[in-house]
């Protein structure tokens, strides 16, 4: 099988882990350990392998382990497909991210060429009841892993609308201070609505037909109180140019793809996501993760790598059984996090091991054989 896996992971620096060299074989990961042994911070290491800003979104400050503060490295070997690639990262306190893939240096978005990454982590647990901010960024995320070029058009957009707000904000009636800026915000928008369309309908595709103990999700993308939000480009740029005297007396942009919210319902129910019970609101969220990876395993030619944080938590037995089986059927390497390994029981000789404890705040990492 074409896979897509990190077969070493060597940390320096990066919050509690002053040092570690790590080798997978392919497998699933179940890393265990107590709260605060630095079990997720070794998933958001994995997840700075591919575009954006990692499953914390944290700077580098953030990650930089303390009290040190020298600056972090990451260094990865990663199976693509057919090739072996070596990716370096590493930043100075106050500067940015700088990465190399195989010696050479790159933009983050390159990433996206030899990666595909999806996770899960506990904030997530309320994405159906909270606002409409994380449910838009769980979309583009899912996009990111269709197309890395969406993340690019997200930030020429947001670019542009942040120069926008401040002439709103600042009062400026001069239309041409504004045309320019209209023009980019209409033009990358555009991109953004395409994108984030597209990959509503390979994730949906990749629902209908599957033989999952997990439920289907009806997906759709709307503006706040169910209102449209024009897609294209011609119809964006006339959106902010008709808005502008609304838009001023607001000091902000109320129209456009960073007012879009992704609407999910429960098929079998009919009930949208946010009235599910707790238990339904997880079942959901872990559906769309695994329609994404096998929706991405046809488009990429590979399953995407998944980092799965305390994703066992609230599952009983027969759940994670699912889950587990279904993360081998995929072929998916999956890094999965629990306090206990109990909690991966399920998953015997399909999955490596790994104990992660503190001692006197230095972590230490090792390897077990089956629960």
């Amino acid at each position: 099988m074409t896979r897509l896996a990190v077969s070493e992971l060597v940390l320096s620096h990066f919050r509690s882990h002053r040092a570690a060299k790590l080798q997978f074989d392919g497998r699933p990961v179940a890393i265990y350990g107590p709260n605060g042994a630095g079990k997720t911070n070794l998933l958001e290491a994995i997840s700075l392998l591919s575009p954006g800003r990692g499953l914390r979104r944290a700077s580098v400050d953030e990650m930089a382990r303390s009290p040190d503060k020298i600056g972090l490295k990451i260094s990865a070997v990663l199976q693509s497909l057919h090739q072996v690639h070596e990716i370096d990262i590493r930043a100075e306190p106050g500067s940015p991210r700088q990465t190399r893939i195989d010696g050479k240096a790159a933009p983050q978005v390159a990433l996206g060429r030899v990666s595909r990454m999806l996770w899960l982590v506990p904030a997530m647990d309320r994405l159906w009841i909270e606002g409409a901010e994380g449910r838009r960024r769980f979309l583009d995320r899912m996009t990111l892993s269709f197309e890395p070029s969406h993340g690019d058009a997200v930030l020429s957009y947001e670019k542009a609308m942040r120069e926008r707000n401040r002439l709103l904000k600042d009062q400026v009636s001069d239309v041409s201070w504004y045309s320019a800026l209209e023009h980019q915000m209409a033009q990358s928008g555009a991109a953004i609505m395409k994108n984030r369309a597209d990959a509503l309908v390979r994730v949906t595709a990749a629902q209908d037909g599957a033989n999952t103990a997990f439920p289907t999700a009806e997906l759709s993308l709307h503006g706040p109180e169910n209102s449209e939000i024009p897609a294209s480009q011609d119809a964006l740029s006339d959106a902010f140019s008709q808005g502008r005297a609304r838009d001023m007396a607001a000091g902000r942009t109320l129209i456009g793809p960073h007012r879009a919210d992704l609407g999910v319902i429960y098929v079998a129910k009919g009930m949208p996501a946010r009235l599910c019970s707790t238990g339904e609101q997880k079942a959901l969220l872990i559906s769309l993760v695994l329609a994404n990876g096998r929706a991405l395993a046809q488009d990429f030619g590979a399953p995407p790598i998944l980092l799965l944080d305390e994703i066992a938590a609230h599952l009983d037995a027969n759940r994670r059984a699912a889950l587990y089986g279904e993360i081998c059927a995929l072929g998916a390497q999956a890094f999965m996090t629990g306090t206990g390994i109990e909690l991966f029981d399920e998953l015997g000789d399909r999955a490596q091991f790994l104990e992660v404890s503190e001692n006197s705040q230095i972590s230490e990492i090792s390897e077990r054989t089956t629960p």
